[in-house]
């Protein structure tokens, strides 16, 4: 496997696009799901990550086939 520094930077890019969409165009539903994930318990959210994990994988695999 081959993976170019390019590439994982476009990712890292791309990463951070999705991740500012929803502060950008809603503040506050942005809030209310930060303040929702801050009072979730250690294990709900592990679970949360190891799904986003794993869907993520998938994609990835989908993609890049």
């Amino acid at each position: 496997m081959n993976i170019e520094w390019q590439d994982l930077g476009g990712a890292l890019a791309l990463y951070l696009v999705l991740e500012g969409i929803l502060p950008f165009l809603s503040p506050t539903l942005a809030q209310r799901a930060f303040r929702r994930m801050a009072e979730s318990g250690e294990t709900q959210l592990r679970i949360v990550g190891l799904g986003s994990m794993l869907a993520g994988l998938v994609l990835l695999y989908g993609i890049r086939g």
